[in-house]
């Protein structure tokens, strides 16, 4: 949706310094630990593989690399792509990362690197006039998805089965019709997520109702729910989602708009987004990005321009902890979470 372009990139990244202690693990005290990146560019793609290897990327065809938990930060960004916006990037490891680049038309594309950076290949390049690409997300080093906008009335899913390499438009008969004004938001690269080996989800704002799909066969046929995160507006909608298993998901969104109020910004499932109940006592504003704390099973972050708010209930009751501004938030089995956003913000999520 065009009106992504104009939301922002922020780019921070959380890690959790240590093991949580169990008497702890109830409520602990989060906080943010901000890394310099030396970038300004708003950063809304993350992909954290370790506590020491970190990818980032964002406007001004920025992607960055840590090898050392954020201490310091290589610009690799892919040459002659100053014009594009990396709205999502997709690291196997601190070598191998894949980065989608938003926009209409051309603007869309995916680059490859498998040397850390230093040279990538251009694997993808829309040439669909009413294509937009705004998540990419994958089920291991070989699957993977992105997804646009509807073309001809339904979202447009391309896959790849060799990590990035190469590209297919899957035929659209197996995703339902979209709604009048319907699309995803490339604001936190959360439009799209996976979880386990076949299970992906896509969120959708724009319209009348915003809606999350869902599809068990790697984005071939799709089911749809509804979400009780408000729509109606091109601006509101559900931005990013997050599964910790193929049954729990959270959702938030709202309205991304500073002006307008987003009071029912999240929603939790547990069948697998079949369904989705709001949540009793939602983050105040809108958020864009949310991701589980690993080895806390009913914990999540939630982040968004106006601040960050913490779930340890699965997601129905949040509580904000910072108010600094981030627009994505990811995290890795060995404890590590980051979050990023805009001005080149990036820093770990630390126990005060």
């Amino acid at each position: 949706m065009k009106l992504r372009i104009a939301l922002g990139a922020l780019s921070a990244a959380l890690v959790l310094a240590a093991p949580l202690p169990a008497q702890a693990a109830a409520t602990p005290q989060l906080g943010w630990e901000l890394k310099e990146t030396g970038v300004t560019a708003r950063l809304r793609g993350l992909s954290p593989v370790s506590r020491h290897v970190v990818w980032a990327s964002g406007s001004g065809g920025t992607v960055l690399r840590t090898v050392d938990g954020g201490r310091t930060w290589q610009n690799v960004s892919p040459p002659d792509t100053a014009a594009l916006q990396f709205r999502d990037i997709e690291a196997f490891d601190a070598y191998r990362a894949v980065a989608l680049s938003i926009g209409a038309g051309t603007d869309s594309r995916v680059y490859r690197t498998e040397d850390g950076g230093r040279t990538w290949a251009e694997t993808f390049r829309n040439d669909e006039p009413q294509a937009f690409y705004d998540c990419m997300a994958f089920f291991d080093r070989h699957h993977g998805l992105a997804m646009s906008d509807p073309v001809n009335g339904r979202f447009r899913i391309l896959a790849t089965e060799d990590g990035g390499r190469s590209w297919q438009v899957l035929p659209p008969d197996g995703m339902p019709e979209a709604l009048p004004g319907e699309a995803g938001f490339a604001a936190s690269g959360q439009c799209l997520v996976a979880s386990g080996g076949r299970d992906v989800w896509l969120a959708s704002g724009g319209a009348e109702r915003a809606r999350v799909f869902h599809s068990r066969d790697r984005g071939r046929t799709w089911t749809v729910a509804d979400a009780p995160i408000p729509g109606g507006d091109p601006a509101r909608g559900v931005f990013g989602l997050a599964f910790r298993d193929r049954h729990r998901g959270i959702a938030v969104g709202g309205d991304y708009r500073p002006e307008q109020q987003s009071p029912s910004a999240s929603a939790t499932s547990r069948d697998g987004g079949a369904s989705w109940r709001p949540s009793s006592t939602p983050p105040p504003a809108y958020r864009s990005g949310v991701a589980w704390l690993p080895h806390l099973p009913f914990a999540a972050v939630a982040v968004g321009p106006s601040g960050s708010d913490v779930t340890y209930s699965g997601g129905r009751t949040w509580q904000t902890f910072d108010s600094g501004s981030f627009d994505t938030v990811a995290c890795t089995r060995d404890r590590s979470c980051w979050a990023s956003g805009e001005q080149g913000r990036l820093a770990r999520l630390t126990l005060k």
